[in-house]
């Protein structure tokens, strides 16, 4: 089981001290997806960064300018392209004189998935492309950008070297598992990407919902045997006769809120797409939610 972390101290808008380097304000924006809402981290103290703006909300704007009184911000940084994300990364740059940094939307696809709660930001761009461990700095703090693809393949997440902590995005979260969601989503990238936050051995994760995950190295261990478990299921239920991902997903997510299950189903699929290139599973069409499948 992932032990789960649910509990959260906050009031929408509010500037929390989280650490000694870390504030955090949280958007109103709650959901399936978004669990309370988007947090919003501030790294430093008078030259600051701030990670994930989050919605371009009015109210939203003025809790964070609010928080952010007498200081410039000198980075905005975005982990990926989701409505929740980075709507609002320009209009803040701007209003400071800062520079977005991240990577950019990947093309939108023609494809057959969900149109998840939080939606996709497809026209995002940044100001400054990264690359993987570029260094950002400000008046007593170090940022590496990380990429992290998986959840989307453009996610990033950024390790706070004075407090050998990660803003992890929805790369993992401490309330919930990451959707993947095919084409972008991709969860053989997911693996690999959970293998390498794993190694950092960081202290503390950050994610952009919910509560910072504390015991790092067993919570990551915890997620990586779900998506086994998952992987597994998946498994007996072609062994049982289910051939197809949507008679598999009732069973396999019972106990998943139903307005999910699209999400799931999308999940499934990521599971599925990689175990037909491992050549575990065959399917004589190209794999997709409709796509027929046998084990090999």
């Amino acid at each position: 089981m992932i032990p789960f972390v649910r509990e959260l101290e906050f009031e929408y808008g509010r500037g929390d001290q989280v650490s000694p380097l870390i504030r955090r304000v949280i958007a109103r924006n709650p959901g399936p997806f978004t669990y309370t809402g988007t947090g919003v981290y501030i790294v430093g103290r008078g030259e600051v960064a701030v990670i994930d703006p989050g919605p371009d909300q009015p109210e939203h704007l003025e809790a964070l300018q609010a928080a952010l009184a007498g200081e410039r911000v000198t980075h905005v940084l975005v982990t990926h392209h989701h409505l929740d994300h980075s709507p609002l990364a320009h209009p803040l740059a701007k209003l400071h004189g800062a520079k977005v940094y991240g990577l950019p939307a990947p093309s939108p696809y023609a494809s057959d998935a969900p149109a998840l709660e939080e939606g996709a930001d497809d026209r995002f761009r940044p100001d400054v492309t990264l690359a993987d461990g570029d260094v950002l700095t400000g008046p007593g703090w170090t940022l590496e950008a990380i990429f992290t693809p998986g959840h989307t393949s453009n996610h990033v997440c950024f390790a706070l070297q004075e407090e050998n902590a990660l803003f992890a995005g929805d790369h993992i979260m401490g309330w919930s598992t990451t959707v993947i969601t095919p084409p972008d989503g991709d969860m053989g990238d997911y693996f690999a990407s959970l293998a390498k936050v794993r190694a950092r051995n960081f202290d503390t994760l950050w994610p952009t919902h919910g509560a910072p995950v504390r015991d790092v190295a067993p919570f990551i261990d915890a997620y990586v045997a779900h998506r086994r478990a998952r992987e597994a299921q998946i498994l007996e239920a072609l062994a049982a006769g289910l051939t197809t991902i949507k008679t598999m997903v009732p069973s396999l997510y019972a106990a998943v809120d139903p307005r999910l299950h699209p999400a799931a189903a999308h999940s499934v699929l990521a599971h599925m797409i990689q175990l037909v290139r491992e050549g575990r599973v065959v399917s004589d069409t190209a794999p997709g939610l409709d796509a027929e499948y046998r084990l090999s």
